[in-house]
Parts: structure tokens; sequence; C-alpha cells
């Protein structure tokens, strides 16, 4: 990518949001743009950022046998009164953007328990096809009163949402266990440390559920976990009159020694269980043909929280003032920003055509009537995790790739450079 093209603002680092540096540096440069409050438009690094997100999330369901659907976002009444929440969603909690035409009356979706089960009792007709888990990748709508945190809390989000199906409740509590797995292997590939915790099933139902918590002061959550097994308890719970039924769910740990912090939750997974294939009357026959509601899972990851994290918990600092942040190497959109001097422009357009013709991805710095040291300054803007500088010490032979978030510098043979990137 040339850094022209992306046309990013002038910004001074002294007047970004202290709490939420790394998104409003993105909102500033004009990568993140607000239309009002909660409601977000998306530049080129927040997009490319989004899709190697997805992509390892698609890779890790599809090796669990998951199969990837596609449900509308524009819902009709008549199926949330199936499950008897369309009251709950427009009125009681209010949650739902909805409106009625000429047509009727619709809602865009929050979640999508109704289209799955619908769905699922369309296609799994025999106990001979469960389990089965079918999922998705798109937009969601919320009435957020409160938005806060830019892309913690917006009023429209990407979200991956899967569904699961069994005919028994064992089979379900197999198929939760074995989502947990998929979850912890999501994480580990975008190296964030996650923590499940043990909350409450909320409007979605079911007893039993699971959050994906990553600690972090920005977090509105507060959690309190075990360090060594890495599991713990969402506080709010222990408010509850059955709080006893959350707690004993811990693992014989006790409360007092756990770990108190704030998180966010990034990832969560409940056990319906039939709530919602017997209200709206939607069965499969068993092996001796009766009619059986399905036991069911739901399973959520927020992608734009998920970016937001990684971004937020890798700010970079010179002399104790934020210079902007840094995307790991494994996830980055560009994996490393050139500057050159004017003379060794050539030199740079090569290189830069090398590593993009090899797959690996990067921005040239191509802007004209600026300083090395201005465009040095911006590097950090953009999240990208490696810079060369070909400047006016530049030997024609060895070039300097430095890490941006260590600050550490290798010295490498130009002719080599693929092999170091590889």
């Amino acid at each position: 990518m040339r850094l022209s093209k992306l046309n990013i603002k002038k910004i001074n680092l002294e007047d970004v949001d202290k709490n939420y540096s790394a998104q409003d540096i993105l909102l500033k440069i004009g990568e993140l743009y607000q239309f009002e409050s909660g409601i977000y438009g998306y530049g080129n690094i927040w997009t490319k950022f989004e899709k190697i997100v997805e992509n390892i999330i698609i890779e890790e369901l599809d090796k669990a046998d998951c199969i990837q659907v596609e449900w509308p976002k524009l819902q009709p009444k008549s199926i949330w009164e199936k499950s008897n929440r369309w009251n709950q969603y427009t009125v009681e909690k209010d949650i739902m953007f909805n409106f009625k035409n000429n047509l009727g009356e619709y809602g865009l979706a929050p979640t999508a328990e109704e289209c799955a089960t619908i769905f699922g009792s369309n296609r799994l007709l025999s106990y001979r096809q469960l389990p089965t888990i079918y999922y998705q990748i798109g937009e969601k709508f919320r009435k957020e009163i409160r938005t806060r945190g830019y892309l913690f809390r917006p009023r429209t989000f990407v979200m991956m949402d899967a569904y699961s199906f069994d005919k028994n409740e064992e089979g379900m509590h197999r198929t939760f266990d074995k989502m947990h797995d998929v979850y912890i292997n999501i994480f580990k590939r975008l190296g964030i440390n996650v923590i499940s915790v043990i909350s409450d099933g909320g409007t979605m139902g079911g007893r039993v559920s699971e959050e994906f918590q990553a600690p972090t002061s920005l977090g509105e959550d507060i959690i309190l976990y075990d360090k060594e097994k890495n599991i713990g308890i969402n506080k709010e719970v222990l408010s509850f009159e059955d709080k006893e039924t959350f707690i004993n769910r811990l693992d014989n740990l006790k409360l007092e020694d756990l770990i108190e912090v704030n998180s966010v939750e990034l990832g969560n997974n409940f056990e319906l269980g039939i709530k919602y294939s017997e209200s709206m009357k939607l069965f499969y026959q068993d092996e001796d043909g009766n009619s059986k509601p399905f036991y069911m899972g739901c399973y959520g990851i927020g992608l734009g929280r998920i970016l937001a994290t990684i971004i937020e918990n890798n700010l970079v600092y010179k002399n104790g003032k934020i210079k902007g942040f840094v995307i790991p190497y494994e996830i980055a959109p560009y994996k490393v920003h050139i500057i050159y001097s004017e003379n060794n422009k050539n030199v740079a357009e090569n290189l830069y055509d090398v590593l993009s013709s090899h797959g690996i991805s990067a921005i040239i710095d191509d802007r004209e009537n600026l300083s090395l040291g201005n465009r040095i300054n911006d590097v950090s803007l953009l999240g990208t995790p490696k810079l060369i500088v070909l400047g006016n010490k530049f030997d024609g032979k060895n070039i300097e790739i430095e890490d941006i978030q260590l600050g550490i510098k290798d010295n490498v043979d130009i002719d080599l450079v693929l092999n170091y990137f590889n």
C-alpha cells in the first residue's frame, strides 16, 4: 500500500484519548469514522485487520466441522413471536431496532436464535444428522443507550455466532466442551490471553454459560479468577439470589483466593437446552420415530472487540508518552513499513515490489515534502510491526529492520531480506 493513497490526517498525539488511545488515533487520522455515537465506518487498516481475524476464526471452526451459513439481518416480527421474545427485545429491554411499514413489522438482528432454530429444523429432520453446528459472521445491531470505548460497545458490530443442534443433553454438553476448545485455539492464534469465566445466561436463556474474558483496565466487566487455572467467575452473579449455583461451578476454588480484575468479554457460549426448539415447536425424529426438541447451544465472538483489545493492549510509548500502537506481526495487515530518502527511492520501490510479490504485505511512505523524521513519527499510527528506513546512511547493501514494539534492530543483507521475513 502506498501511504499517499491512505490520506491519513496529521494529528497531535497530546490530544489523544488517554483511555482508548489506539482507537482514538485511528479515529483522528481518519481510519475510523464516527457517523454518530456507536456507529462507525472503517478504513483500509481496520478492514484488512478484521478480515485476518475473521479468517482465523473460520479456519478453526471449519476444523471442528462447523458449517458456515448466512441468515438475514432484517428479520420479520413473526419469527420472534414464535419464541415469545418480540416484546422482550422491543419493549421490555428495548434492545432491537424495529420498524413498521406497509409490508409488515421487522427488526434488525441483535442475535440469531430464532433464525438459527428455524433454519436448523428445516434441514435436520432425523437424529442421524445430529450433532450439527452452523455459524455465520456478519453485522449485528443493538440499541445501546450507553455506548462506550469506541468499538468496545457500539450499536453496530461484526460478530461470529454459531448454533449447535444435539439430540439430548449429554450431546449438548459434549458440543459445549468442544466449542470451548475451539475458542481457546482461536484466541491463542490471536495472541490474546483469555480467561474462561462462569456467567449468567441473560436474555439468551440456558442454565450454563461461559464468557471468554481478556483482563484489561479498559474492560467494563469485573471478574474473579485463578491465575494458575485461568478460570473465574463474573462478579455480577455474586449479587444473584441463586449465586451458590454459580459458585459451585468453580471447581472447589475459594472466592477469597481469587484475583479481582477489570476485563472485556470477547466471546461467550451458552447451553440453551430445548428453550427455543420447544417454544417454537421445531423438532426432529428420534430412533423410534418420535418428535423430539433439539438440544441447542449458542456461541458468539465479537470481532470488533477483539481488534480493539489487541491494539489497545499493544500501545507504543517513547519517553513515557504515547507514540501509537503496534499490531502483532503474525496478524498484522501490513507487516513492514518502508521509508526512504529521495536518493534511495528506486531501491525502496524495488524492495517494496519484491516483498509484495512474495506475499509480504508492506506500506511504502511515498509522501512528498515530508522529512524522514516526520515520516518515521507516523509509523506507529498505523500499527505496522516492522520498519525499514533507507536514509542517507544506507550503504546500498545492509538494511536495518526495526521491531517497533521492542525497539530491537537487525542488520540484514538486502539480498537476503526475503529470508528474514519468511
